[in-house]
């Protein structure tokens, strides 16, 4: 488990933390005002997913308010355990707060994946490179596309899928139980792994391994020159990506199609920030061109840069 409270930065001044924690809470709503009050007081951004089966979520804000927002979570015993991995950087990256109170705190959509009861084996990021490098075992990102399209690990299947919902179909066309004996998998924190790999022991594989603390872990644990990553790590806020370190990545967000934008495809002639990519440039109407343009720009005026 990580903990908030050992680990510091002296130079970068916002700390982001992704967090989750797979437990049954039953009252899971009765938490959302408490979290609102304190990320508000203590001017923290980011969002947070209460459900029935956890917590799950990503934040930033001043190490003072990160802690505050973490103490009072492990007040409540649902969430004393909670897993937290930091990372920094020089801005706020997120623009706004949200507690939402949702289904699934990472949604699947298949009815009875508990990893409290099921899951596969964790491997530590310093044994990941072994794993992945065995012939005999079957590595797949569990992330999305878009999130692949920037960095993966060597040898990593793409499951092509656009959302965590298509995961349990890639697995029912492609994965068999009795062909495929070791499969590893691996998702940016963590969280999808552990629904991926109850999903796996759920449908009779035996062995399942999944990378502890996700990528993000890995990242900030193996050296560069030791790893097996390929690319940059897609991270759901203003930062877009990050590299080993977790030093920031220099890809930014289009928001037209959602898709991160590489630096030299910024360099594209079909690229205007906030508006269209090189991806999307043919798939957006004239008319949601100039709305996209318009948010651009009060974003502009409002400083945020991406």
């Amino acid at each position: 488990m990580s903990n908030p409270i050992s680990e510091t930065n002296d130079t970068l001044p916002i700390t982001v933390a992704a967090f989750y924690r797979f437990v049954a809470v039953p009252n899971f709503e009765a938490f959302r005002e408490g979290f609102e009050s304190v990320l508000d007081q203590h001017d923290v951004k980011g969002s947070v997913l209460l459900a029935s089966e956890g917590i799950n979520g990503t934040i930033a804000g001043p190490r003072a308010g990160i802690d505050a927002f973490f103490d009072h979570v492990r007040s409540f015993d649902e969430f004393k355990e909670v897993d937290i991995k930091l990372s920094y950087c020089e801005k706020q990256p997120f623009r706004r707060r949200r507690v939402r109170l949702k289904r699934e705190i990472v949604t699947m959509g298949v009815e009875g994946i508990d990893p409290n009861r099921s899951v596969g084996t964790y491997v530590d990021p310093q044994d990941w490179n072994d794993l992945i490098r065995d012939p005999d075992v079957i590595v797949i990102d569990t992330r999305n596309d878009y999130e692949i399209s920037i960095g993966t690990f060597e040898r990593a299947q793409n499951p092509n899928t656009e959302s965590f919902r298509e995961f349990p179909e890639y697995v029912d066309e492609n994965l068999d139980p009795a062909k495929q004996k070791k499969i590893a998998m691996f998702c940016t924190g963590g969280i999808r792994c552990e629904k991926s790999t109850a999903l796996l022991k759920q449908k009779g594989f035996d062995e399942v391994y999944h990378l502890k603390g996700g990528i993000l872990k890995y990242l900030e644990t193996v050296p560069e020159e030791e790893s097996l990553w390929r690319g940059d790590c897609f991270v759901f806020d203003n930062r877009v990506s990050v590299g080993h370190g977790l030093a920031e990545g220099k890809h930014v967000m289009c928001y037209a199609c959602g898709w991160p934008v590489s630096e030299q495809e910024q360099q594209h002639e079909d690229y205007q920030a906030g508006v269209q990519c090189p991806n999307c440039v043919n798939e957006i109407s004239e008319e949601r061109k100039r709305r996209f343009a318009e948010r651009q720009s009060m974003w502009e005026r409002q400083g945020y840069e991406r």
